[in-house]
């Protein structure tokens, strides 16, 4: 008896770096004799989307890791992993004064794994 397990994979996160003030726990005198915290500046990455074509690789192998064990405590011995590739493209033709100029792209990415496994004992 086999078993068959889809792993999706998930698009990267898209970040960028953001300058946050973040306070020290220090405070410092006022002008008018009370205390005010003290804050220091930090660099955070900040996620601003999701690639449309980078897959996020560590993921995909936390979740493999995660369905191997799964399958592992429950009896199951992994027979294969085998990835399913999915693409986009797109092309585009434009006329300039009587002359034609085009162009076209494609690409593939692993959109899933699919993990078979065999029941041992």
């Amino acid at each position: 008896m086999n078993a068959v397990t889809l792993v999706p994979a998930h698009f990267a996160p898209l970040t960028k770096d953001k300058q946050v003030k973040v306070a020290t726990g220090e405070t410092t005198k006022g002008m008018f004799g009370g205390s005010k915290p003290v804050y220091e500046t930090r660099t955070e990455q900040v996620q601003t989307g999701t690639s449309d074509c980078r897959i996020d690789d560590a993921r995909l192998a936390r979740d493999l890791a995660q369905s191997v064990r799964d399958l592992n405590d429950k009896g199951w011995e992994v027979v294969t992993v085998t990835p399913v590739f999915s693409g986009r493209h797109d092309a585009d033709l434009k006329l300039l004064q009587g002359c034609g100029a085009g162009y076209g792209y494609g690409y593939s990415y692993t959109s899933s794994l699919v993990i078979v496994a065999r029941h041992v004992g």
